[in-house]
């Protein structure tokens, strides 16, 4: 028999600590281990284990390399194991800015399957400082966050962490604090139930290839057009190619305007390209996703996942297959038309997409210093 492991993310420290706290309270015999990780970038990892009664060991663990997935594979794989056989529940206490898909997939392997089962991923968030972190520019180093040589942006990790999360749990704050919690969660999390309580922990194991087709920009089901209250999701669907300068050129306005946007699109220079956009108070980053089905042989087809077949099937459209324009803009009180109106002069005229792919890689691509790394540089309005 397997023992059940829910991971507890979140920025908000208290919100995840009151969390744990009360998964170890519910659920007799479960025990949290938590990793402090400070000093993480000169390999030394303080583990902290607990239940509900306080502490029950801690020790400092030397790595030989710093980093993320190090301690995951040296030494909380090994814990969690280790502790399996006499635990009811295995509580994972995510350090701050830690992301728990690495956590999650880094604890998909043969060996943790015979004694683990990951149940749940929950992120716990601060109800009166949700709606103020998920605006704020700073880098995670800037506001004690981070590890050091951290570069990402506290807003980007907290989006990362509720947009992958199975469950949100809100914490604190007054009850006009959790209304608009819970307005901003309608839209950047549509799909994941949001709980005062505690989320379920002890049912079947997730599927992390399926938890990673929920955010992944090929696969993502994004959200619909909605205004709710103070916050507004507009939804740009096109099929005509963006022009990648004059797209260059609006990013600014497009992502100071809005609190988040995501989706994938197609730029005229890269017809084969399936491209994801990614920004979250003020920052930009772009990838490339991989081919669109439509560039791929039939025989390839069999090679993705039925999600990707799927999401290629609603987006179908004739000769140009799969490919779209499908981006979604987050914020308070949008202007929609301002909206589409911006990104509707970025796409190719009828007389530029009548010209055909050979006149169009003749455009400049200024996309191109941004898509050719390993890792996506990210953009803002001081680029």
């Amino acid at each position: 028999m397997t023992t059940p492991v829910v991971l507890v993310a979140g920025l908000h420290r208290r919100a995840r600590t009151a969390t744990v706290h009360r998964l170890l309270a519910a659920h007799p015999g479960a025990v949290a281990v938590h990793h402090d990780l400070r000093e993480v970038a000169s390999g030394r990892v303080e583990r902290t284990v607990r239940d509900v009664s306080g502490v029950l060991e801690r020790a400092e663990v030397r790595l030989a390399h710093g980093c993320v997935t190090c301690t995951v594979r040296e030494d909380l794989l090994p814990e969690l194991i280790r502790r399996a056989p006499s635990a009811s529940l295995l509580v994972v206490d995510l350090w701050d800015a830690v992301e728990p898909r690495a956590v999650a997939e880094a604890l998909d392997t043969e060996e943790a399957a015979e004694a683990l089962r990951l149940t749940c991923v929950a992120t716990a968030l601060h109800a009166a400082r949700l709606p103020v972190d998920i605006v704020r520019g700073e880098r995670l180093s800037e506001t004690g966050h981070g590890t050091g040589g951290d570069r990402r942006h506290l807003a980007e990790v907290l989006a990362r962490q509720t947009e992958y999360a199975t469950a949100l749990v809100l914490y604190g704050g007054d009850e006009e604090d959790h209304d608009l919690s819970r307005a901003l969660l309608a839209h950047l999390a549509p799909a994941t139930p949001v709980a005062d309580g505690l989320p379920e922990v002890t049912g079947p194991a997730l599927d992390t290839r399926t938890l990673a087709e929920r955010v992944d920009p090929a696969t993502a089901v994004l959200p619909c057009d909605a205004r709710d209250g103070e916050v507004t999701t507009v939804v740009w669907h096109r099929l005509r190619p963006l022009h990648p300068g004059r797209l260059f050129e609006a990013l600014d306005d497009l992502v100071t305007t809005s609190v988040r946007s995501r989706g994938r699109f197609w730029l005229a220079t890269r017809p084969d390209r399936l491209l994801g956009w990614d920004a979250v108070a003020g920052g930009m980053a772009v990838e490339d996703a991989g081919p669109w089905l439509a560039a791929l042989p039939e025989a390839a087809w069999d090679l993705v996942s039925p999600a990707r077949r799927a999401a290629a099937a609603l987006d179908w459209t004739g000769p140009l297959g799969d490919r779209v324009q499908h981006l979604v803009f987050i914020g308070p009180d949008l202007d929609r038309d301002r909206v589409h109106a911006t990104l509707d002069a970025c796409l190719l005229t009828p007389e530029e997409a009548v010209a055909g792919s050979s006149a169009w890689a003749r455009y400049d691509d200024p996309f191109a210093p941004l898509l050719e790394p390993a890792e996506s540089p990210r953009l803002g309005s001081d680029r």
